[in-house]
């Protein structure tokens, strides 16, 4: 039997990997398909770029260590600039995953989208779902 396909969201906040050790107490199994996924802001600087694609790869490999757990899990690292929303969404969608996980805080993009969808249904707009920095 195939496992599942599980997106965890890799944030530096403490509730991202509360969510992660969450989701292996309660139904994270043996032989599920993990991928651990990092999205940092673009930049137009180079160097910014590579600092901020190796701090996310690092910060993903601290949260691969939590995943040793999970006997025979098949666990990946993708690190990707972009605007998070947006980024999450589609690596969701492309690579079929049956689950998201991810921490719910302040500075999320979830969190800002929820905040949007609950102030436009007070003045009946439609939410945008914008990017979390502004």
């Amino acid at each position: 039997m195939d496992g599942q396909r599980v997106v965890v969201v890799v944030e530096e906040a403490d509730v991202a990997r509360h969510a992660l050790q969450w989701a292996m107490r309660n139904f994270l199994r043996h032989g599920d398909w993990i991928t651990l996924l990092h999205v940092f802001p673009a930049s137009r600087s180079r160097k910014r770029q590579r600092h901020l694609r190796l701090k996310g790869f690092q910060l993903a490999l601290s949260f691969r260590d939590l995943c040793s757990g999970i006997s025979e899990a098949k666990v990946e690292i993708v690190v990707k600039e972009g605007e998070q929303a947006a980024v999450v969404v589609s690596l969701v969608n492309e690579m079929r995953a049956s689950t998201l996980v991810l921490g719910l805080h302040e500075q999320s993009f979830l969190y800002n989208f929820q905040f949007q969808i609950h102030h436009a249904k007070s003045w009946n707009q439609e939410p945008q779902l914008q990017d979390s920095r502004g």
